[in-house]
């Protein structure tokens, strides 16, 4: 058996190598990729796998829109972290999928599922994937770099994040904030816009974090969440009543 791992973390690489030898030392890694980029041009250049284990967050974006640029011939196995929502997807329309961090008897369970199946059945699932290819992919924990440090932080404990236009700090609900070098319109990207809104130009804030909404004079909506802020934020009379509905219901 030939796989290609997908997987842009190196230490979950190599636990995951690490796994394979355990469960079966005769498997042959094809090759590795570490980005969506990556992952596209392996699939040109090389021999079609006859399975691979793919991360679905990669360095530059979702491993879903690799499926959008190239025909994916190969049966994969997801390696995701996320909510109950997304997983019955998975079981729905994926070969199997494992949670992270990765154990033996859950890789173990994936390849013995794979070897099961018949031929008809991998054409059915390759068929299939166009589902998972409009499963909307949002963030469940971002990673921020400090210092020597990654700090994990879980989306449902961020306030919101805040750009000047020197930097981006996120700040969290218990106080404390981090510096991230990343752009809004980056950041918008991975969130869940029924959980996040970009309320102005300097400021994308949590749902669940606004403690209350004031009326100012001139129509705008004065914000006020759970945790300081640098600066009041408002929202423009233009988007006041999309910003209400987003409120109530989650949606824009």
């Amino acid at each position: 058996m030939r796989i290609l791992i997908v997987e842009d973390e190196t230490a979950a690489y190599e636990n995951l190598l690490s796994v394979i030898k355990k469960i079966d030392p005769e498997i042959e890694i094809a090759g590795c990729a570490e980005s969506v980029r990556q992952t596209i041009r392996w699939l040109r250049a090389n021999p079609i796998p006859d399975l691979i284990l793919m991360d679905i967050h990669l360095s530059d974006g979702s491993a879903f829109s690799i499926f959008d640029s190239i025909n994916v011939e190969s049966p994969v196995i997801f390696i995701t972290a996320y909510d109950d929502y997304a997983i019955e997807a998975f079981k729905v329309n994926s070969i199997d999928y494992i949670l992270k961090p990765i154990k033996e008897e859950d890789l173990r369970r994936a390849l013995e599922k794979f070897k099961k199946l018949t031929h008809h059945d991998i054409l059915k699932y390759l068929a299939q994937m166009t589902q998972m290819v409009s499963l909307p992919v949002y963030k469940d924990k971002l990673l921020i770099p400090e210092k020597d440090k990654l700090i994990p932080v879980d989306i449902n404990e961020i306030s919101c994040f805040y750009s000047t236009e020197k930097n981006t700090r996120v700040f969290l609900k218990n106080g404390k904030s981090y510096q991230w070098n990343r752009s809004l319109e980056q950041i918008e990207e991975g969130l869940n816009p029924a959980d996040f809104i970009r309320a102005n130009k300097q400021y994308i804030i949590s749902r669940s974090s606004v403690k209350s909404i004031t009326v100012w004079f001139d129509n705008r909506l004065l914000i006020t969440l759970d945790t300081e802020t640098p600066e009041r934020i408002y929202v423009s009379k233009n988007r006041a009543a999309e910003f209400k509905a987003w409120m109530m219901h989650g949606k824009k």
